[in-house]
């Protein structure tokens, strides 16, 4: 009998993060806490490099860029995930899965595209900055970016392309406090061995292979800075060490999760908490807390604000 196709379950139950009600409780106000006071911090950077002229450098622009991405993720998991931890039943809509799926990927594939791109903007300003004015103007800036977000969103749909052509007839059990690809396909009441496959490929090769590519971009600019004279190395090392430690924020984790076959660990849920909730919430902060040009820009902003 032909089942492809033939999706039987309507909702999902979420297990959730943990069983103990202490715990939930200590996550519930830490993810809260970093709510109210990181996220508003986030989008306190986008208006700053928003209404400060002396903040139009393409690094700038696509540090606001990476401030909106990352606060936009953080709204796709971790709102559910509170409301979650108020009910006892924690279920979700065939639909809403697919759904958070598709968002979840569209926004990390274009955040990881985008540190690409970042990664390429300090190459252009090291190691040829007398090409960096005329090839990082404001179109190639907007097209770039257009760039990222129609690769996040080729790299999304083709995930959720290959869910939706599986058959959910059984178990409707997920093993997260969130509907993601390993999980979802695990569920699905067929061979799933071609389609873990294609999604390690998708995900996993993808992630691991940008993540190699940005360590030896960056290896290059630093052996490029280390020439250089004391000041321009001390800024350069800056913003490179700041753009590294994001890298393996976003990469380490996701590399974990697809890059190996769709078995549950021990340390899944955990790994994608942080992956998911905390450091997309942390990027911006990280970047601007190192980036002496956007407090300065922050400290006026918010010194007008309160004369006013």
């Amino acid at each position: 009998m032909e089942i492809r196709n033939s999706t039987v379950v309507t909702e999902f139950i979420l297990i959730g993060l943990a069983q103990s009600q202490d715990i939930q409780l200590l996550v519930f106000v830490l993810i809260l806490i970093f709510y109210l006071i990181i996220l508003p911090g986030n989008f306190l950077i986008i208006f700053t490099i928003r209404s400060d002229p002396g903040l139009s450098a393409p690094l700038y622009f696509f540090l606001g860029n990476l401030a909106f991405l990352d606060a936009s993720y953080s709204f796709i998991v971790a709102p559910r995930m509170l409301a979650d931890f108020l009910t006892e039943k924690k279920v979700i809509s065939y639909k809403g899965c697919i759904t958070q799926l598709f968002f979840l990927h569209f926004l990390g594939g274009g955040e990881g595209l985008l540190l690409a791109v970042m990664a390429f903007d300090r190459y252009m300003a090291i190691c040829r900055p007398l090409h960096y004015s005329t090839l990082m103007n404001p179109r190639v800036c907007y097209a770039l970016l257009l760039a990222l977000w129609f690769g996040g969103f080729v790299h999304s749909i083709i995930q959720v392309v290959l869910i939706l052509r599986l058959p959910f007839c059984g178990p409707n059990q997920l093993d997260n406090f969130f509907c993601d690809v390993p999980q979802v396909i695990k569920l699905a009441c067929t061979d799933t061995f071609v389609v873990e496959l294609l999604m390690v490929f998708n995900s996993g090769l993808l992630t691991l292979l940008c993540f190699l590519g940005l360590l030896v971009s960056y290896a290059v600019i630093l052996c490029h800075v280390h020439r250089s004279s004391s000041e321009a190395k001390n800024k350069a090392l800056s913003t490179c060490t700041t753009h590294i430690i994001i890298i393996f924020l976003m990469f380490g984790p996701a590399i974990f999760i697809y890059t190996r076959p769709f078995r549950a660990l021990p340390a899944d849920k955990v790994v994608s908490f942080f992956h998911t909730v905390i450091f997309p919430l942390m990027n911006p902060v990280i970047y601007t807390l190192r980036n002496q040009e956007v407090k300065s820009s922050m400290r006026r902003l918010l010194g007008r604000h309160v004369v006013c």
